[in-house]
């Protein structure tokens, strides 16, 4: 038998929880509670635990603690943690086949917007055409200079030392002007891209998603794909060529730095490049590119239209955008060096 008297609030439950416990055993017990002046929800549920027990009784309670207990132990045990879906290769694989189609669909639906464009003048704001264009670009252009500079500065100085071993040291020049002005060029200028104004394009058309602008556009017969993703793919298309020459040229610089350092004058590096970098090259670059600019965009525009509802959609949508971006410039780079191989570039 445990008798309680007084008041079991919040905290004197606390002190005696554990004694109470102990006192009770693992038997079954009865309560005497016609001492007890009145309890709390943290009395109760101590009260009601001890009474659930099979065999136990009260005895004595007052109205409003019976009531009390009653209304606690109609409360069922707390739900397990949930346990974290596992996720298998194929339904991985399956995931990201669909997420492939619908951004395939995205840029479909984007392309017709184009045809339209003429019946759809009006829809269309060249104001955030060039706003886009300045903010992806201009802004973007220091940045571009200094990883540029840094990436030829390491890719010269690493290939530098094992070629040196060799007395090859003088083609780290072709070998950093080809990585630079065929693959690393236009890969990181997208991945900027992909970093700085694919997330901003997910999170300010999220945002527009969330408090419901998108859907006011639609009611007003207003396209959203015209009026808000042709201004940012088209901003991108434009300055993609642009910041990947920039990053190839700072490039080069870091690379002519090392060379210099290394004892071959600037005018043996230039004859270099010249030599071994052939058009078709730097024309192949730019085509990837204004590619890579396009799907950067599209897969930005099309992670914010895709926001969902909550304080977390719109993070969650610009991670998709740069993780997304990033994947498929990558598996487009691929298929363009399978693309150039097959056609001989």
């Amino acid at each position: 038998m445990l008798t309680f008297t007084g008041v079991l609030d919040a905290a004197g439950t606390g002190v005696i929880w554990g004694e109470a416990q102990k006192a009770a055993g693992s038997g079954a017990v009865v309560l005497e509670l016609s001492a007890l002046e009145g309890c709390d929800t943290t009395g109760a549920v101590l009260l009601a635990q001890l009474a659930a027990r099979p065999g136990s009784s009260v005895q004595g309670a007052r109205p409003q603690v019976q009531a009390l207990m009653d209304r606690v132990g109609k409360i069922g045990p707390p739900p397990p943690p949930p346990v974290a879906p596992t996720v298998t290769l194929r339904e991985a694989l399956q995931g990201g086949m669909v997420a492939a189609l619908g951004g395939v669909a995205f840029l479909g639906e984007a392309v017709l917007a184009l045809l339209r464009l003429p019946a759809r003048a009006r829809q269309f704001r060249f104001s955030d055409l060039l706003r886009t264009a300045d903010q992806a670009g201009v802004r973007a252009v220091p940045l571009t200079v200094l990883l540029g500079t840094l990436m030829g500065l390491i890719l010269a100085f690493q290939s530098l030392v094992p070629m040196r071993r060799f007395g090859a040291d003088l083609f780290v020049a072709n070998l950093v002007a080809i990585s630079l002005i065929r693959e690393l060029g236009p890969l990181l200028a997208a991945v900027i891209l992909a970093g700085r104004t694919g997330s901003a394009f997910a999170a300010e058309i999220g945002t527009m998603k969330v408090s419901q602008e998108i859907d006011a556009l639609t009611t007003m017969g207003i396209d959203p794909v015209t009026m808000l993703v042709l201004p940012r793919m088209l901003a991108a298309m434009m300055v993609m060529p642009a910041l990947t020459v920039i990053l190839e040229m700072a490039g080069l610089l870091g690379m002519t730095l090392v060379m210099v350092g290394a004892g071959y004058p600037p005018i043996t590096i230039g004859n270099q490049v010249a030599q071994w970098v052939k058009p078709e090259d730097f024309f192949g670059g730019i085509a990837k590119a204004v590619v890579f600019g396009a799907v950067v965009a599209g897969i930005g525009c099309r992670a914010g239209l895709a926001t969902g509802i909550g304080p977390r959609a719109v993070g969650l949508s610009a991670t998709a955008a740069v993780v997304g971006g990033i994947v498929a410039t990558i598996v487009l780079d691929g298929l363009f060096a399978v693309l150039f191989y097959r056609l001989g570039w």
